[in-house]
């Protein structure tokens, strides 16, 4: 894939599209139409580091997978008390029966409701982990989705635990260095890189994720995440919020928003979302992969990213 190196701007960015980015406060996107630059844009003429929000979540799994490969990890359906005996030691025998996978797929049981409500209460804390650890169960894991960034935090604190360093440590020599990313920064407390938010990275840093994905986790002929784990992650293996209305998300894998034709309209295709509409989109069948960093406004501006995906971009390369 080349380096991005010089603006492109097809036939359908018209001076009308322009100045809708600049109303959704839309700053940089990145599309890659098989492997090669299709579209780069940037409102200030750079591509500078900008915060990803949740979709750190996608990178953690990117590791997990990785760390299953290598061996560091023994299983998707490793018990969470392996790492943090005192969930096997709780009275409430549910708490014993959390694997990663229920963690992966925000579906532990740990009560967190209000679509994340309690990670802002967890900032607010001296010890993030004790308090994820305290919450009380609401469902038996694997039984209902619940957006837990708390469980994402989790999994990075299993991944410093099973390498014996950091997560970001672990995430620069398996991940991030492969793919040549540009000095990416990683937020952390307590010694434990955020599990569900906390990277800063270049919109073309994105973009190369969402490559690596589309062409089944191999870059440059090494293989970097396995194909098994490419496709297990991109898979539905909850519906997520469909209560939502519009229906903003899609349904879930493993930390990756999954949306198909039916739901969105147009195309299948899996992404990472970040708060007030940070994405790198998938879309397989058009080999295209496009990175989107705005403004953050919250939740509902988010859909400003997807309508220039799904009204502008996806029409273009069909």
């Amino acid at each position: 894939m080349s380096t991005y190196t010089v603006s492109r701007q097809p036939s359908f960015v018209t001076d009308e599209l322009l100045g809708k980015l600049r109303e959704w406060s839309i700053k940089d996107v990145v599309v890659l139409r098989d492997g090669e630059p299709l579209w780069i844009w940037h409102e200030k003429g750079g591509d500078r580091l900008g915060a990803v929000y949740s979709a750190t979540k996608s990178f953690v799994s990117a590791l997990i997978g990785i760390a299953i490969d290598r061996g560091d990890l023994p299983s998707i359906d490793e018990p969470a008390s392996t790492y943090f005996p005192a969930l096997a030691e709780a009275a409430d025998e549910r708490y014993g029966r959390i694997t990663l996978r229920h963690l992966l797929t925000m579906t532990s049981g740990l009560d967190w409701p209000d679509f994340d409500k309690p990670y802002w209460q967890m900032r607010r804390c001296d010890d993030w982990i004790g308090f994820i650890l305290a919450q009380p169960m609401a469902h038996e894991p694997g039984g209902a989705f619940a957006y837990n960034s708390g469980g994402s935090h989790l999994l990075s604190a299993i991944l410093a635990q099973v390498t014996g360093g950091t997560t970001y440590a672990y995430a620069q020599e398996m991940l991030f260095g492969k793919l040549g990313f540009k000095k990416p920064r990683w937020n952390s407390s307590q010694g434990i890189h955020e599990g569900g938010t906390g990277l800063h990275l270049t919109v073309s840093d994105m973009a190369k994720f969402g490559q690596l994905y589309m062409q089944g986790g191999e870059w440059e002929g090494n293989r970097i995440v396995s194909q098994a784990w490419v496709r297990a992650s991109t898979t539905t293996h909850h519906k997520g919020l469909q209560h939502y209305d519009p229906p903003i998300f899609g349904t879930y894998g493993y930390h990756w928003w999954v949306s198909n034709a039916a739901h969105n309209g147009t195309v299948d295709c899996y992404f990472a979302e970040g708060y007030g509409g940070q994405f790198i989109f998938v879309v397989p069948t058009l080999s295209l992969v496009a990175a989107i960093r705005k403004e953050p406004e919250g939740k509902p501006s988010a859909m400003y990213a997807k309508r220039l995906l799904f009204e502008h971009i996806v029409p273009f390369c069909s």
